[in-house]
Formats: C-alpha cells, sequence, structure tokens
C-alpha cells in the first residue's frame, strides 16, 4: 500500500463549474481505482482562474461589499472540493467501496518577510488582450503580466509555504480509511502571529503546497495532474522533446537553461524535483492520462 498525493491544476478543471464537473469525471475513475487497489490518496488542486473569477466578481459588483482575497480563496476550496467530493462520491457507491470523503478548509503557515510579497508573479484569473490588462490596471489596480503566450493575467505575491496548520487532521483521516481533498488552491495563506493565524492576500502556489504536504504527512508519490501529457523542453517550438523518464540532476541542468516557464511548468518541475530528491518518486501528466501515470506508465517520471 503507498500513499498518493494527487494535484489536480486549476487550468486543467475547464473555464466554468460544469467543464470542471466534466473533467472531475475523468479523473475520478483512476483515483477511485487506486483507493480500491487499497492506497492511500489526499488530493489537492490549484484555483488560480477559479480565485481570480470569484475576486474579480466581488470587485465588480455594486451591490455586495469587496471580498478580500483569503475568503475568496476559502470559498474556491469549498465550491471545488464540493464538485470533487460529489463526482468521486458518485464513483465509490458505482464502485460499491464503502468509504468517506472530505474536504478540509485549509490554513498553509507562511512568512510575512517572504519576499514574494515585494514581488508579485503568480497568475489568477482569467486571460485578457493586452488592451483587456491595461483598462484592468488602471480601473482596478492589477498588476498584469503576459503568460507564457496565452495572454495576460492578473499576478498575486506568492509566498513559499512553511506549514500546513491541518496537517495532524489530515494524517488522522488517512489512518482511519477516508479520503481527504486539502490544500485547494494552495491552501489560504497565513501568517503566524505569536500563535494567533491572520490570513493575508496572496496564492500559495499549489504545487509547491502540495509537495509540502506531502513531506509533512510522509506520502510516496506527488503526482500532478494537469492540461499537458508530460513535460517538455524547446516546447511549441519544432525541435520540442518530451521528457519521460528523469533524474532530478538532469532536470536541474534544463531549469538553469532556462526551459520552462515561471508562471506555468517551472513551479512544477521545482516542487517535484524537491519531493524526488527524498527519495520518493513524483510524476506529471495530463488528466486523460490519470491512470497510467498512476501506474508509472505515463507522464513524465522523475526520480533521485
Amino acid at each position: 500500500m503507498s500513499r498518493y498525493v494527487v494535484s489536480l491544476g486549476g487550468n486543467a478543471l475547464g473555464k466554468n463549474p460544469q467543464e470542471q464537473k466534466d473533467l472531475l469525471k475523468l479523473v475520478a475513475k483512476p483515483i477511485v481505482e487506486l483507493i480500491k487497489e487499497g492506497h492511500e490518496v489526499v488530493i489537492a488542486h490549484g484555483n488560480g482562474p477559479q480565485v481570480g473569477m470569484i475576486n474579480l466578481s466581488f470587485s465588480e459588483s455594486n451591490s455586495t461589499p469587496n471580498m478580500p482575497f483569503p475568503e475568496c480563496g476559502a470559498m474556491s476550496q469549498g465550491y471545488i472540493g464540493f464538485h470533487m467530493q460529489n463526482v468521486i462520491g458518485n464513483e465509490l457507491t458505482v464502485q460499491h467501496i464503502d468509504k468517506s470523503i472530505a474536504s478540509i478548509v485549509t490554513q498553509v503557515i507562511v512568512d510575512e518577510n517572504d519576499e514574494a510579497f515585494d514581488n508579485p508573479r503568480k497568475p489568477i484569473g482569467s486571460f485578457y488582450t493586452l488592451e483587456e490588462s491595461k483598462v484592468l490596471e488602471s480601473t482596478m489596480g492589477y498588476t498584469m503580466v503576459e503568460d507564457s503566450g496565452r495572454g495576460y493575467r492578473r499576478v498575486v505575491p506568492s509566498p513559499m509555504p512553511i506549514d500546513v496548520k491541518e496537517k495532524e487532521m489530515v494524517n488522522t483521516l488517512l489512518d482511519n480509511g477516508h479520503i481527504v481533498i486539502t490544500v485547494g488552491g494552495g491552501g489560504i495563506p497565513v501568517i503566524d502571529n505569536n500563535g494567533e493565524l491572520t490570513g493575508v492576500a496572496a496564492v500559495i502556489d499549489k504545487d509547491n503546497a502540495s509537495e509540502k504536504l506531502a513531506e509533512l504527512i510522509n506520502a510516496d508519490y506527488l503526482v500532478i495532474l494537469t492540461a499537458v501529457d508530460n513535460v517538455y523542453i524547446n516546447f511549441g517550438k519544432d525541435n520540442q522533446e518530451k521528457l519521460e523518464n528523469i533524474k532530478t540532476s538532469r532536470l536541474k541542468e534544463l531549469v538553469k537553461e532556462g526551459h520552462f516557464a515561471p508562471g506555468s511548468m517551472l513551479p512544477k518541475i521545482n516542487a517535484t524535483m524537491k519531493f524526488a530528491n527524498k527519495g520518493k518518486t513524483s510524476i506529471i501528466a495530463s488528466l486523460n492520462n490519470a491512470k497510467e501515470a498512476f501506474k508509472g506508465q505515463a507522464g513524465t517520471i522523475i526520480t533521485k
């Protein structure tokens, strides 16, 4: 029996709630198959597009008060977690598996002196044209950047996770045979002021949060499911190359050569390398290939 942390990318979950539910059905079956084989499963997820849309809807409303960013993160944990509980729970019923699944509203502790607060770089929300982004900068005060050739997005601070407040709850649930959804959207970033936790306006990268959680609960596998089948170098060029089985030493060289975009693939690479360097196995694959990825037969497999 192994312990898996499965991290689903926010951008891979569709552009609206219905798309999200449909895409989750694809990954529900292989996750339930893992559970059926006796493995323990923790599910994490991104929320970049979703939390951005939640925050923007409040910001643009004339009839509701503006909602602080930590609360928007909690809202995204709730509605994405509900979809996951619903879809995976239904598949458990179909497979006649008597297990409970629950989402934990998760607080992740960050350092108030993290340099990320002075350098917002985490893309959130929808993609915009250059003209649309200029309007948002002037009217909303947002910081907008071009994101990997896909358009312009708002960026916010993305501090590194130090600890997961609810880690013992996650362990308790796993030890008692339950399935856990946690660190949604990277968790709600909080600062610890002598034992008092205070939410801050930021988004923790869900891959870094997933890796930290995987460390804390002593997971065997960290599997990041995203929108692409594999990690590539020279991505989108005539000489692009698919990476399948790779050691962290070689991957580190490729990072230094600048192959991976900071706003998309680089956080996944850094997180999976960090976990693999502890003697564990990391995998980056697409939602469509989840079943094969869990067996080490698809995606990019990263080892020390």
